[in-house]
């Protein structure tokens, strides 16, 4: 019998106060996962912790900024005394800025690296020790489509999540014999508040140009909602993956084995 049950386990997720860290970390606890997450403010997580108790979920929310080694070492000491070992670590935390290459600083590129590439890096390096010590663990990232195309406005973000997406790698190849997997999840164009604007009927009642676009693009004809993860992420944190190492499961409708419609 596949071994999707997550119970006795403890997943951390970065970011998971809303959107896809949010989903991901639902998922987790619906398969009896005790769920820990951070977030850089305070309200953030006491807003979080309100909507997991909604839906029935006890979660331990921590402030954290995980590009700060200190912090996220502390992070991870009370996890641990508070919740329990982390068995699992979901990669979420991330930010994007759209601009053009040749408008955007050195220091707004460098910040959207540090967020995005080296926060699991220290994350990761944070949980591992342990994870050796227990007899194993899970690391799931959260590339990107950007981990393989490029598109306008977005060097950063597609430079950071493809170093994820080898980072990912790596730590597949350095720790897969301590029965460590890390692997990473792709998410397509999906439906969050972030995403609203894009996906808005204009007054007219044509569809926003970039909703369109997407629509052209995806095979399954529609955006990725965060639930659309949810599979996926139960699956790289359970038994079930115990031989999948270094994979990234891209969840995107079918958008990168696609060249999309004829105009």
């Amino acid at each position: 019998m596949v071994d999707f049950s997550l119970k006795g386990k403890v997943a951390l997720v970065t970011g998971g106060t809303y959107g896809i860290g949010f989903a991901i970390a639902k998922a987790l606890a619906e398969a009896g996962a005790k769920i820990a997450f951070n977030a850089r403010h305070r309200d953030g997580i006491d807003k979080a912790v309100a909507d997991y108790k909604a839906l029935g979920i006890e979660a331990y929310g921590y402030v954290c900024d995980v590009t700060d080694e200190r912090q996220v070492q502390e992070l991870v000491t009370k996890v641990t005394e508070e919740v329990g070992h982390v068995n699992i670590l979901v990669n979420n935390a991330g930010i994007i800025k759209r601009i053009p290459m040749c408008e955007m600083s050195a220091e707004e590129f460098r910040q959207v690296v540090d967020i995005d590439l080296n926060g699991p890096f220290i994350m990761s390096k944070a949980v591992i020790p342990d994870m050796i010590k227990q007899g194993g663990g899970k690391i799931i990232n959260v590339c990107s489509m950007m981990s393989e195309l490029g598109r306008e406005t977005v060097s950063a973000y597609a430079a950071a999540k493809g170093g994820l997406k080898m980072l990912t790698k790596n730590i597949a190849s350095e720790y897969g014999h301590y029965n460590i997997q890390c692997n990473g999840i792709g998410p397509g164009y999906i439906a969050t508040p972030q995403t609203a604007p894009l996906r808005e009927t204009r007054a007219d009642g044509s569809r926003h140009p970039f909703d369109a676009f997407i629509l052209a693009k995806t095979p399954a004809e529609r955006w990725g909602t965060p639930d659309d993860l949810a599979g996926p992420a139960v699956f790289l944190a359970s038994n079930a993956s115990d031989f999948v190492n270094g994979h990234i499961l891209y969840v995107d409708g079918g958008i990168l084995a696609y060249i999309g419609k004829q105009p």
